[in-house]
């Protein structure tokens, strides 16, 4: 299922986060860093210099900023964690943090939908950095004044910054940038409710190819994976999962809720989606089936029950079926309708019963008159076609024997039902010879 890795960074989108001038790369916003590590137990006074509390947490909104600004702090009051809104804060710096008013909520505080919480959330959690391609911990975050708010800017990876974190005095407080990642690209991952979002690395996570992805997930661990793949759009999630190694994927499916496992699964190759489905336990797979529609769901009951060492057990159901009186024009409107798919090799031809009558490949399409109906091109060489319960080795031999890039997989009533590629072929020798003895040959 997993394809071989690729060494080095995506070029891709090395080249779209480098579109962007780093923030940090500005004198004024390196000399106003204020480390967020360092801030966390200071105090808070007001502008005459009364303490209030001390602080707790900085809350953060994360929306499609790239930047996400401070809307507010958490203060411990008394006994009290009660929120301050941001609009409050008169002074924040790596020394002091000052409010413009001593009115604050004695409320505890109560995470609303679209906050985050840097301490709590961010630090200490693994974060994607995705301009180098890879997981790391984030062991300090970085505020700076920025378009006339208080904003995340960058996070710190540095070992030496987790070591000065624990360290007396104002010099566990003071920031230390020789190893910060520009918020921009990073894709941070935990938080209580959802993801701190960034449309940028979200834009630059959609550029990597989906094996590359795969990856990223593997290496991260628990919540921090699913909420990577909550942050793909879904058919790169699903692409994504694809190229998962098997025991990997068992892992996130079962950490995801079945609703959003179901929508993933239903984006695969069905050939892939009942490969995964066959490895769940037989609960965990209905639970995923029965949040799917129902015609899907249909389709990957049936391709679940066939032995892997069967045609049907290998074969997709993704075809494209025509009938002989369609047009040429209609064949190829319906081949650049379907391009994202992995069925570009032509057309399945069907009679007015549905019975296989031959397979168009595109270039016999794009050779003919486009007005000409398909009954003109039905003609031998005729495809292969093998039955559902046609065995392994005869596949093999049978698609030795076919003149295009798959072999059609027809029922007992000679429709086409799917068909087999040529990866769908090697993937199922190489499942066979990591467990000999299954009784194909």
């Amino acid at each position: 299922m997993k394809t071989p890795p690729v060494s080095g960074i995506n070029t891709v989108a090395k080249r779209l986060v480098g579109r962007r001038d780093s923030v940090l790369e500005r004198k004024t916003i390196r000399e106003s860093l204020v480390s967020v590590a360092g801030l966390i137990n200071r105090p808070v006074k007001d502008n005459d210099g009364k303490l209030i509390g001390k602080l707790v947490d900085i809350v953060v909104r994360h929306g499609e900023e790239t930047y996400p600004p401070v809307s507010g702090l958490i203060v411990k009051v008394g006994q009290r964690r009660s929120f301050i809104d941001g609009a409050r804060i008169s002074k924040l710096t790596r020394n002091e943090i000052l409010l413009s008013s001593t009115k604050i909520n004695l409320q505890d505080y109560q995470r609303r939908e679209g906050e985050s919480l840097l301490d709590a959330d961010v630090l200490d959690h693994q974060i994607v950095d995705v301009n180098g391609l890879r997981v790391v911990r984030s062991s300090d975050l970085y505020l700076a004044p920025l378009d006339k708010e208080i904003r995340v800017v960058g996070v710190d990876i540095s070992f030496r910054s987790f070591i000065r974190r624990i360290l007396p005095g104002t010099f566990g407080r003071r920031a230390t940038p020789e190893h910060v990642v520009d918020w921009a690209t990073v894709a941070s991952l935990a938080d209580g409710t959802g993801v701190v979002r960034s449309s940028e690395s979200r834009a630059a996570l959609s550029q990597l190819r989906p094996a590359d992805l795969a990856d990223l997930i593997e290496d991260l661990s628990g919540r921090e994976q699913g909420a990577l793949v909550e942050l793909l759009d879904p058919d790169l999630a699903a692409d994504a999962l694809e190229e998962m190694q098997d025991d990997e994927l068992q892992g996130l499916l079962r950490g995801l809720p079945a609703d959003r496992a179901a929508q993933l699964i239903a984006r695969m190759e069905p050939d892939e989606s009942a490969e995964i489905l066959r490895d769940l336990s037989d609960d965990h797979r209905e639970s995923i089936l029965g949040e799917m529609d129902s015609k899907v769901s249909t389709t990957l009951r049936k391709l679940v029950s066939f032995d892997e060492t069967l045609a049907g057990g290998i074969m997709t159901t993704h075809l494209l079926i025509t009938h002989e009186t369609d047009t040429v024009a209609s064949a190829l409107k319906l081949l650049v309708e379907n391009r994202d798919r992995d069925i570009s090799d032509g057309v399945v031809v069907v009679d007015g019963k549905g019975k296989l009558l031959d397979h168009i490949q595109i270039v016999e399409l794009v050779a003919a008159k486009s007005s000409a109906p398909l009954s003109e091109l039905i003609g031998p060489p005729y495809p292969t076609a093998i039955r559902e319960d046609t065995r392994l080795d005869k596949v093999i031999e049978e698609f030795n024997n076919n003149r295009g890039s798959s072999v059609i997989v027809i029922d007992e009533k000679n429709k086409p039902v799917g068909r087999i590629l040529a990866d769908d072929l090697v993937d199922a020798l190489s499942s066979e010879g990591e467990n000999p003895g299954s009784g194909a040959f």
